[in-house]
């Protein structure tokens, strides 16, 4: 299994225009980061997990040019408002995109992308096939997806087990039965908004001790914000298995 890191940000706490503070001004490109995604390639097949606000410039990026399915996380705008960039994948494999979600994110893909759903559609409007999931495994293209039910505050989230990979994305608590569904995983990716507390997202020392009770040989850190500080410095408080990871990061796991 291949994964590209698409994007590593987050809306929250991004810098205005004109600040000059030390992560505004870095000339480390691993400071400079776009909404959180990731491109995963297992078993022939290519999936993304979210299409933020930034998805065409990281397909542009990473030069993508397979996509099977998109998997949504849920129905916050950092996570699902690319969607639309969705059409150029139509005109190269002449299908529509296979796309998984919960009934509440279709929802509000019908409200900001309603002209999909028109009637008589206008041509070259995206086209995919929608697949309703719950909290239960389900298969794309014969690739088992195990859901993880994490909460974001009080609003409710998948995380995803594929394989030896687990991601999770704007959590600030994971009950115990969902958790023994990433333990041992081989690799973790899981969000930290800052250093400092907050009341949706894990802070980096409760992501730390969440990766430590799930126990992945590596664990990443993504859904950073600007407030996390430089990157190098970050790092470098960090154990040896836990790292923030970069937009444009690529890693491969064991099957």
């Amino acid at each position: 299994m291949k994964v590209t890191f698409l994007g590593t940000g987050t809306s929250q706490g991004v810098p205005i225009i004109g600040c000059t503070c030390n992560v505004c001004k870095s000339n480390n490109n691993k400071d400079n980061r776009l909404r959180s995604s990731v491109y995963i390639e297992t078993g022939g097949k290519f999936f993304v997990i979210d299409t933020g606000p930034d998805f065409r410039q990281q397909l542009l990026r990473e030069k993508i040019l397979k996509l099977d399915a998109v998997i949504f996380t849920h129905s916050h705008k950092d996570h699902i408002c690319g969607f639309d960039d969705i059409r150029a994948f139509n005109y190269i494999n002449k299908k529509p995109v296979e796309v998984y979600l919960e009934e509440y994110v279709l929802n509000a893909i019908k409200r900001d992308f309603f002209y999909i759903f028109d009637e008589f559609k206008y041509p070259g409007v995206p086209e995919a096939n929608f697949h309703i999931i719950k909290n239960e495994g389900f298969f794309i293209e014969g690739i088992k997806i195990i859901p993880i039910r994490v909460h974001h505050y009080k609003m409710p989230v998948l995380g995803f087990r594929i394989g030896n990979f687990s991601y999770i994305t704007d959590a600030n608590s994971i009950s115990r039965n969902e958790i023994e569904k990433i333990k041992n995983s081989e690799v973790l990716v899981i969000n930290a908004l800052r250093k400092e507390s907050h009341i949706s997202h894990f802070s980096l020392n409760e992501a730390i001790e969440m990766a430590k009770t799930i126990n992945a040989n590596q664990t990443y850190i993504t859904h950073i914000s600007h407030q996390m500080g430089l990157h190098n410095e970050v790092n470098a408080e960090l154990p040896s298995n836990i790292k923030l990871a970069w937009d444009g990061l690529k890693i491969e796991i064991n099957d």
